[in-house]
C-alpha cells in the first residue's frame, strides 16, 4: 500500500507522513495552457482510479466533476467501516489546506480595496508576533507568507506539537483542545526558520495562520466571518462553513480514519483509528474548512473565471514560484499550478487534516472541476484520480 500526494500539504495523522460580496469590477482572467473537458463525457477511468484507492485500503471515496457534459457524481467504498455504510457523494468532508485558498483570496480582496498590500511587512500588523530564533517579521511580507517563501517554520513540524496532538496516545487525549492561532506561531518560534525570506520554497501552515491574524488585524472581525461574508455567501456554498472550535461535523458525513503512527511499519499496517470528532483550531488559518465537491467546484470555477478577485489581483494569485521536490508543481498565492501528464494544467489544492485528504482542481478558464475526498490519511493514489480525469480522454 502507498499514499502517493504530489502536494502533501497538510496535517496529517501520522508521525510517518510528517490541511465582501462578489466584486462588481471583477473581470475574468485569460485562460492559458490546454483546458479541454471529457470529450465523451466518459468519467470510468475516474471512477476505477477512485475503486482502486479503496483496494489500496482508502475506507472510501466521494467526489464530484464539473464539465462540458453537466456534473458527474462518484463514490466508493464506505463511509462507516463499522456499519459498512457506503460514502455518499453528498458527504460533507473537512478540506484542510483547501482552506488556504480561501485565506488568500480574503487577502488579495483586501489589497483590492486598499486595505493592505502583500508587500507590506508582517511586522507593520502583526508587531512583534514573528520573532525568536531568527525569526524576524520585519523582513517577511504577506506576499510570502501565501507562496510559502517566508522561510518561516511549520507549527506543525514542532517536536511539542507533535508529541501533544499527532501521535495516538495523546492524539485521544488532547483533540477537544482549542489551539489558537498565536499559539500555533509560538510553537513555530521555538525553532529555528528555514532559510531566509525569499531565498527558498518550503511549506509551512505556520504562514496561514499569520495570514488569517493580519485578515483579523486589518477587518476587526473574526477571519472565518470574513471567509463566509465574502466567499461562502455570494456563492451560495451551502455546505461550506470555517467551524471554529465544534469537533462535530455536520450532516451529511462519514467517519474519517487514521493509523496515528509512530513509525513508517505502522503508518500503513497499523490499528486504524476512528478520528472523526476534532477540534479544528488544530489546523486553524490554514486547514480548519469544512465543505463538500459541489462547493469546491463552484468555489475554484468561480475564483478562476474571476468572480472573486479583480484582474490584477487574480494575476497574482496566479504567479507561480517553483516548488522544490514537487514535480510539475508551481506554487503561487494560496493556488497550487499543476501540469499533469498529458499536458493539460489544472489549478486548485490539496488538502490534509488528520483522516481526511481532499483534493480540488479545476482548467484554466474554469470550465472543467474535479473534488473528492478519501476518509482516510495513509493510502491511495489521490493522483492518479486526477490524472484520470482530465488526462484519460486525451489519451
Amino acid at each position: 500500500m502507498r499514499a502517493t500526494r504530489t502536494l502533501r500539504f497538510a496535517l496529517v495523522g501520522t508521525v510517518a507522513l510528517t490541511a465582501t460580496s462578489l466584486m462588481a469590477s471583477a473581470v475574468a482572467a485569460p485562460a492559458s495552457g490546454p483546458a479541454p473537458a471529457p470529450v465523451s463525457g466518459d468519467h470510468s477511468a475516474t471512477q476505477e482510479a477512485m475503486d482502486a484507492a479503496v483496494r489500496d485500503s482508502v475506507p472510501g471515496v466521494a467526489g464530484q466533476a464539473e464539465g462540458e457534459y453537466g456534473t458527474w457524481k462518484g463514490t466508493s467504498g464506505v463511509g462507516n467501516l463499522r456499519t459498512k455504510q457506503p460514502r455518499s457523494a453528498h458527504d460533507r468532508y473537512r478540506v484542510g489546506s483547501v482552506t488556504k485558498t480561501f485565506v488568500a483570496t480574503v487577502l488579495l480582496q483586501l489589497e483590492a480595496e486598499g486595505e493592505l498590500s502583500l508587500d507590506d511587512k508582517v511586522d507593520e500588523w502583526l508587531p512583534g508576533v514573528v520573532r525568536g530564533n531568527g525569526h524576524d517579521g520585519r523582513r517577511v511580507t504577506l506576499r510570502q507568507l501565501l507562496n510559502h517563501t517566508s522561510g518561516i517554520f511549520d507549527y506543525r513540524d514542532d517536536s511539542e506539537f507533535v508529541r501533544k496532538y499527532i501521535v495516538k496516545d495523546a492524539f485521544f487525549e488532547n483533540r477537544y483542545d482549542t489551539v489558537t492561532l498565536d499559539r500555533h506561531v509560538k510553537y513555530a518560534m521555538a525553532n529555528e526558520p528555514y532559510f531566509k525570506p525569499g531565498a527558498s520554497w518550503r511549506y509551512s501552515n505556520t504562514n496561514y495562520s499569520l495570514a488569517a491574524m493580519v485578515i483579523e488585524k486589518a477587518t476587526g472581525n473574526w477571519y472565518g466571518d470574513e471567509i463566509r461574508r465574502r466567499i461562502v455567501e455570494p456563492l451560495g456554498l451551502h455546505a461550506t462553513s470555517v467551524p471554529g472550535t465544534d469537533p462535530r461535523m455536520p450532516r451529511p458525513s462519514s467517519r474519517t480514519y487514521a493509523k496515528l503512527a509512530e513509525s513508517t511499519t505502522e503508518s500503513t499496517s497499523g490499528p486504524t483509528y476512528d478520528v472523526t470528532e476534532l477540534n479544528p483550531t488544530l489546523a486553524g488559518g490554514g486547514g480548519d474548512m469544512i465543505s463538500d465537491a459541489r462547493d469546491l467546484n463552484r468555489f475554484y470555477s468561480a475564483l478562476m473565471r474571476g468572480k472573486l478577485l479583480p484582474r490584477a489581483q487574480l494575476a497574482e494569485m496566479r504567479t507561480t514560484v517553483e516548488a522544490p521536490g514537487l514535480p510539475g508543481v508551481g506554487y503561487g498565492l494560496g493556488l497550487a499550478e499543476r501540469t499533469l501528464s498529458c499536458g493539460v494544467v489544472v489549478w486548485g489544492h490539496h488538502g490534509g487534516i488528520v483522516g481526511s485528504i481532499s483534493e480540488a482542481v479545476t482548467t484554466a478558464d474554469g470550465r472543467h472541476s474535479l473534488a473528492f475526498n478519501f476518509n482516510g490519511d495513509w493510502s491511495g493514489d489521490s493522483d492518479a484520480v486526477i490524472e484520470a480525469e482530465f488526462c484519460d480522454q486525451e489519451r
